[in-house]
């Protein structure tokens, strides 16, 4: 373990952030995400034990966010028909943003099928164990300065 970083980010995982680059995407996916098959051309990363909101905020506390792109936040738009409404966990999202990114957390919804596609040039997808539905969410590397 080391000081000052969150136990939930295994060294794996801190090895793949280390190596992300300026505009790399990385998603944090929840439970029912197809993050093998998606990321066929990616690093995956297993985090089971841990939820979204956990894993985003570990990381966010060390990557920042690209200021040179308007929305450097994607989530995946609930699909027209699904009776599930606005999924709470967005809320929790955008308070996470907003405390490590305040001016830089505009967040883009993104087609479901539009979502899986972008996620396939991601260069980390972490893999949770999150339970709540339209959980995934899709960072933008920015540059740290």
């Amino acid at each position: 373990m080391l000081k000052g970083i969150s136990p939930v980010l295994s060294p794996d995982l801190l090895k793949a952030l280390a190596e992300m680059g300026h505009s790399d995407r990385l998603v944090i996916a929840d439970g029912n995400f197809p993050a093998e098959s998606i990321g066929k051309n990616s690093i995956v990363i297993r985090a089971d034990g841990h939820g979204v909101p956990e894993i985003l905020d570990a990381v966010l506390a060390l990557l920042p966010l690209d200021s040179y792109v308007e929305k450097p936040v994607s989530l995946m738009e609930v699909m027209p028909g699904d009776t599930c409404g606005t999924p709470e966990i967005w809320k929790t999202y955008k308070n996470i943003l907003e405390k490590h990114e305040p001016d830089n957390c505009e967040i883009a919804m993104v087609e479901r099928f539009a979502f899986y596609e972008e996620a396939k040039s991601a260069y980390l997808i972490i893999a949770t164990g999150e339970t709540a539905i339209y959980a995934n969410i899709m960072l933008q590397k920015g540059v740290v300065v």
